[in-house]
């Protein structure tokens, strides 16, 4: 089979030889980025670890009757999160949504240190907000209730989780001045 000449194959042996050799290295690159994609991805049921946070009125009757009120699914620039299990040790007064980058809700905080008497606050279906940008998050802690709650939320998030979370939290915990 060699060619008389040169003593090389034939060229269609090369031919065949070279492309089953690139779509061998093709067949590799896709399994590896897709099984490595699927074992990084935390499991839609898997318990989402959180780290703790100082929440001195976590405990208290308002955070209870905020966090009983939270809803199983939120909505998110169209996709729908479902309220996640958290690993223990769970911080208490605390639930997230979702996987990738959760949308995560902490009841009890102290007084954001960013609140002033001339920050920027936002008013959501009757809820004051103020926002903290992070880096690829946005923290948004609820100002003018008996409890100080923040909810963060990946940037790629929509308004449906502020909107919804600014309901729940309208009729459950009444008003109050803003503390400064």
């Amino acid at each position: 089979m060699a060619d008389t000449d040169t003593g090389a194959p034939p060229k269609p042996l090369l031919i065949a030889a070279v492309c089953l050799a690139v779509l061998l290295v093709a067949g590799v690159a896709v399994f590896g980025l897709t099984r490595g994609a699927e074992s990084e991805a935390p499991a839609a049921d898997g318990p989402l670890p959180l780290v703790p946070v100082p929440a001195p009125q976590s405990g208290s009757p308002d955070c209870a009757k905020l966090i009983g009120a939270l809803p199983h699914e939120l909505t998110s620039s169209g996709n729908t999160l479902v309220r996640r299990k958290l690993a223990d040790p769970a911080p208490e007064a605390t639930v997230g949504w979702g996987t990738g980058d959760p949308v995560v809700l902490r009841c009890g905080l102290g007084k954001p240190p960013e609140l002033t008497r001339t920050s920027q606050l936002r008013t959501i279906n009757n809820v004051q907000w103020l926002q903290v940008e992070g880096e690829g998050t946005a923290t948004w802690f609820v100002v003018d209730r008996s409890v100080y709650t923040a909810l963060t939320v990946p940037d790629t998030a929509g308004t449906g989780p502020l909107q919804t979370i600014s309901d729940v939290v309208g009729a459950n915990l009444p008003a109050v001045p803003l503390r400064f």
